[in-house]
């Protein structure tokens, strides 16, 4: 009999690429992580990987187990979905991994629906940034999260999670009031998501003009390095044929919008940041989107309260951008 944790840890080798990585993952030694997967091999009776020193490559017979270990965690789960669904009432904890503008916009009118429908859920939020999400969901630190990509810059799927689509956004640019009008030809705002939101938006005008190539020379501000928002933006300017001069640098999109208002530079910010924009900012819809998903374990989707909580976060974003 093939053991579930060792499967486990084989995925993640696979996924992470490294024995030492797969041991910070789990917080055992890279020592420990090497006996489970000798003992893995030999309740498989075949060779699964192939070592050279430190490194480690897998075995034909290991792929074809990885494949088939996906497959055997994902029906774990929809197993421990179908006996939740047979008991009496919601109750246990529900661990949410969110973005950081998702979890000023969205969770709070969330949990207090999921709180007033199913009290026995022991509700927790982590704010995340969604590249740490898939990791957080395999390692069962989080039992639903939020995920997001770009058009510009789409994410691979992983392979170990399911997902259904929550919003589709248009992308602004951001600029003070006082900045010369760049208004795009034609208007990108999708009808998926409701109205334009927020004042001060552009308008589609007969003026062929592109507005990223109009905020060539402008000082940006933009999100740290390695961050979906920052390479999103040099992508978009790129495209446009500069690159953007950064004068400053904030992840969070209500301190951008803060310092746009202040005059101090221009910035790219998805439709939910953009909700509420303070005096002193002019948004112009561009052709980009934002797309974000809800996020859990593969088989997880039949789990009560995997159930409950899309239900109360599509309410909830509904009623954001029909404000």
């Amino acid at each position: 009999m093939l053991d579930v944790r060792r499967l486990r840890l084989l995925c993640d080798l696979s996924r992470l690429g490294t024995i030492a990585a797969v041991a910070q993952a789990h917080t055992y030694t890279p020592s420990a992580v090497s006996q489970q997967l000798s003992a893995l091999e030999r309740e498989a009776g075949v060779p699964l990987l192939e070592r050279s020193g430190r490194r480690v490559t897998f075995t034909p017979a290991g792929r074809v187990l990885v494949a088939h270990a996906e497959t055997v965690l994902a029906a774990l789960e929809q197993t421990t979905a179908a006996l939740a669904a047979v008991a009496t009432g919601l109750t246990g904890p529900l661990r949410i991994g969110a973005f950081p503008t998702a979890v000023r916009t969205l969770l709070p009118a969330t949990l207090v629906a999921l709180g007033r429908q199913h009290p026995g859920l022991e509700l927790t939020v982590t704010e995340l940034d969604p590249v740490e999400v898939p990791a957080a969901l395999r390692e069962r630190r989080l039992d639903v999260g939020l995920l997001h990509d770009y058009d510009v810059v789409p994410v691979d799927p992983d392979p170990a999670l399911d997902t259904v689509p929550l919003l589709d956004e248009t992308v602004f640019l951001a600029v003070p009031t006082g900045s010369p009008p760049a208004v795009p030809a034609r208007a990108p705002v999708s009808r998926d998501v409701g109205a334009p939101i927020g004042h001060g938006v552009g308008t589609p005008s007969g003026r062929d003009v592109d507005p990223l190539r109009a905020a060539r020379d402008a000082a940006w501000i933009m999100a740290s390095p390695g961050t979906l928002c920052h390479t999103v933006t040099l992508q978009l300017c790129r495209s446009a044929g500069f690159t953007p001069r950064v004068r400053h640098q904030a992840d969070d999109f209500a301190t951008v919008l803060a310092l746009v208002a202040a005059d101090q530079g221009v910035s790219l910010v998805p439709q939910l940041a953009a909700v509420d924009p303070p005096a002193g900012v002019r948004l112009v819809a561009l052709g980009s989107r934002r797309r974000t998903r809800v996020a859990y374990r593969r088989g997880a989707a039949p789990h009560p309260a995997v159930a409950a909580f899309v239900a109360a976060v599509r309410a909830a974003t509904d009623d954001v951008l029909t404000r």
